[in-house]
């Protein structure tokens, strides 16, 4: 009979032994409520739970951005949805390593809502295809900038906290790009 020799259980030096799987479900809300220095596992979980949503977000911003590099009839959204694709092509590398230390998936998958937009500007072309970028990303962008806002004070990781320090004025500069675009597309726009 052929002898089957069991692998040795690939057991990582300085590893916990169980990763917490991350359900990502809708209530991990990073920054919620004062973080006390009692909970450290559900800090950790907000880091989790940010670097998760930031990296599905920045897959979903790129995937748009993309189309709008290659449709949009505007050469100024055309500009920014390849800006855009390179920021958050970047983020996504540079959140990669926290990710995996974090036990975190890395190539995180947009949301069933992103998903969603993203089919719909598949459809669209000419200005409704503008229009329907700058709404979605602005929704999007705004979110980011709020989570890394959050995140820049109540990170537990000193990696992410540095991200976040150093991403925040990025994302917030070109949210205020992306509201001059929606100016100059008449794109109206929720306020802050």
């Amino acid at each position: 009979g052929s002898q089957q020799s069991p692998t040795p259980g690939q057991q990582q030096p300085g590893e916990p032994g169980q990763a917490p799987a991350n359900p990502g479900y809708p209530g991990a809300n990073p920054g919620a409520g004062p973080a006390g220095t009692q909970g450290s596992m559900s800090q950790t979980y907000a880091d989790q739970a940010f670097v998760t949503k930031t990296l599905s977000n920045s897959s979903a911003e790129a995937q748009m951005s993309q189309l709008a590099a290659q449709k949009s009839p505007s050469p100024d959204v055309k500009q920014y949805g390849q800006k855009m694709v390179k920021i958050h092509s970047e983020l996504a590398q540079q959140l990669q390593p926290v990710a995996k230390m974090l036990g975190v998936k890395a190539d995180q998958k947009p949301s069933k809502k992103d998903k969603k937009q993203i089919e719909q500007l598949k459809t669209l072309n000419g200005p409704a295809f503008d229009q329907a970028y700058i709404k979605a990303m602005d929704n999007d962008q705004k979110h980011d900038v709020k989570s890394f806002k959050d995140e820049e004070t109540a990170a537990q990781t000193p990696t992410i906290k540095k991200a976040a320090q150093m991403d925040e004025p990025v994302l917030s500069q070109h949210l205020q790009i992306l509201e001059q675009l929606a100016q100059n597309h008449n794109v109206t726009i929720a306020s802050k």
